[in-house]
Parts: C-alpha cells; sequence; structure tokens
C-alpha cells in the first residue's frame, strides 16, 4: 500500500475491515446488491448477513474485506420484519390473538420451495409475533425471529392453523440485532458518498463504513494475556490462565471475542465454562470452537513446544 493511500481514511477503514447497511430495495437479489456494493467501493471481497429475496426489502448487512469474516456472528443476531399478511377467510380477533401466540417460541420449519438451502425441517425460535394492525383479513404484523426463520412460510402456516389459509403480501426487514433500517442508506446514497469521496470528500462514506468493533461490541469481551493471545492466534483453545478480564457476564455456550490487552481481535469462540466459574490461575480450556481472526505472525510463539505434543497451555502469568 503507497503512502497516499495510508492516508487514505477510506482506504484505511477497509483494509481494517468494515460493514455497511443497505437498504435493498425490492427488485435484485441480496448477492446482486452485495456484489454491486463489492465492485463500488472497489474491495475484493464481500458478503452479507441474512439473504432477503428479491421481492423483499430492508436492511442488509454487508461485510467488507477482512470484516466478511464477521457474519458468523451477525448470523447470531435475530432479524426483525414487518410484513402484510392476508387471510383468505374471516377469523374472529380472539381466535387469530390465540393462534399468533402459538408461534412464538420455537418452532419446526420447512423452507420453501424455491429457497436456496435444503429442505430439511429445522427448528427456529420467534421471539415476537405482534399484531400492529387488523383490518378485516389483511393483518399488518412485526415478527422478531432467529436468523435463518422463513417469514412467508410463517404467514402460510399461520392460516393452515386458521383454517381459511394466509399468504403474505409483503415484508420489509427492519432491523439485524442492534442495527436498524434507520441507519441502513440506499444503493443511490453509497453511490454518491462515493463519488464524494473521490473527489476529496471522504467524510460521507467514512460514516457509512461502520467499523468491525460495533459487532464485537454486542458480545461478552474476554482480554487475554499475552502469551494466551498468541497461543490462540495459533489456534489453540484458551485455557482458564489465560484470561486477563471479561467486559460482561456470560453463560457456558455463549460467543465470546476474544481480545489481545491492546485491544486487537484476536479469536471468537464458544464459552466452555461461565465467567463466574474463572478464577486467577485456574487451569483447563474456557473457551473453544475458535474462528481465529489474527495473523499469526503479529503474535510471536511464547509458549514451550514439545517434541509429541502441540504447544502447551498458555503460562498464567506474562
Amino acid at each position: 500500500m503507497s503512502g497516499e493511500d495510508r492516508a487514505d481514511p477510506v482506504a484505511e477503514r477497509l483494509a481494517a475491515g468494515a460493514f455497511v447497511l443497505v437498504d435493498k430495495p425490492r427488485g435484485p437479489s441480496s448477492h446482486q446488491v452485495t456484489a454491486w456494493a463489492r465492485d463500488l467501493l472497489g474491495v475484493r471481497t464481500a458478503g452479507h448477513a441474512g439473504t432477503l429475496d428479491p421481492n423483499v426489502s430492508g436492511l442488509l448487512w454487508i461485510g467488507l474485506g477482512p470484516a466478511l469474516r464477521l457474519v458468523p456472528l451477525v448470523l447470531e443476531f435475530p432479524k426483525t420484519y414487518v410484513g402484510a399478511l392476508a387471510l383468505h377467510g374471516a377469523v374472529p380477533r380472539d381466535r387469530l390473538d390465540r393462534a399468533v401466540a402459538e408461534f412464538v417460541g420455537p418452532i419446526f420449519q420447512t423452507p420453501p420451495v424455491r429457497s436456496a438451502v435444503r429442505r430439511e425441517r429445522r427448528v427456529r425460535t420467534v421471539h415476537r409475533f405482534d399484531l400492529l394492525e387488523v383490518d378485516g383479513t389483511r393483518i399488518l404484523a412485526q415478527v422478531v425471529a432467529d436468523s435463518g426463520t422463513y417469514v412467508r412460510t410463517l404467514a402460510v402456516d399461520l392460516g393452515d392453523a386458521l383454517g381459511p389459509g394466509a399468504h403474505l403480501e409483503e415484508l420489509r426487514r427492519t432491523a439485524t440485532g442492534p442495527f436498524g433500517e434507520a441507519a441502513a442508506v440506499p444503493l443511490a446514497a453509497l453511490a454518491d458518498a462515493r463519488a464524494a469521496a473521490r473527489d476529496g470528500r471522504p467524510e460521507a462514506l467514512v460514516g457509512l463504513l461502520h467499523p468491525v468493533h460495533e459487532v464485537l461490541r454486542e458480545f461478552p469481551l474476554v482480554v487475554l494475556k499475552d502469551a494466551a493471545a498468541s497461543a490462540v492466534a495459533h489456534g489453540a483453545p484458551l485455557a482458564g490462565g489465560g484470561v486477563a478480564s471479561v467486559s460482561r457476564p456470560f453463560a457456558a455456550g455463549d460467543r465470546v471475542v476474544l481480545l489481545s490487552r491492546a485491544g486487537e481481535l484476536v479469536a471468537t469462540g464458544v464459552a466452555q465454562v461461565a465467567s463466574a466459574a474463572l478464577r486467577p490461575g485456574a487451569h483447563g480450556w474456557v473457551v473453544g470452537h475458535l474462528a481465529v481472526f489474527a495473523d499469526p505472525a503479529r503474535f510471536p510463539a511464547l509458549w514451550k513446544r514439545s517434541r509429541t505434543a502441540g504447544p502447551t497451555p498458555p503460562a498464567p502469568a506474562s
């Protein structure tokens, strides 16, 4: 990278990894919108978290460059939708309310025939299913559900449970976890900001390129001692003695983010024990199933290597 590029705030943000929140219009696919953003911003890799069908609008989270590796984290956020449903026959309001309540919680779903994934029955959790307006057979509803929940299928299943049937007429995603549609921008605004940056006015585009820490801060942060950060960067699971501090309590099975003392993202993983069980100098693995983000070359090996075994657990103190 040239000295001129290093002075460019847009290039610096993209090199570090960034994401954009696009207000996807009806018509193009999520893949088409993602490719358009990738080419517009001049990055080699980009990917979205949560596919929106071509006829669905709303917030599309797009990771750029190194931020593409955050997609598994973003997919853990629930999605919020507002949709217009049409019942195929009149249903008493009290019966409608009871039926809707039955769809809150874990439900079985089979992806639609036109889905891009295998049509296998799976469980998804509907966290909320609120009727915003009911006008005869027309319903405006808000649904908060796990990633991978098919709201169109949910509408059909509701209609089947009620008897007369139902279908989804229109759908819009209004939020992905903490990221709401108020922060999303149309494609034209992203193009305008890119044009302004090329003319020497990068402020608008930098404001649209969200840094990765906006995703990371939504998860418990585990700060590692130096030797532990080095071991994790080279692929070792985290031992209890390598924990310097945690940002907030977490339970076994929760996704956590592992940082160096300098605040550099080292990896993400799944907690094997609750934070309350961590003790100074404790032994045993406490975070596993790692996705390593750090460049191992930036973390010199600080452990002793056995001729017959892999790296030993990092020393408790460093």
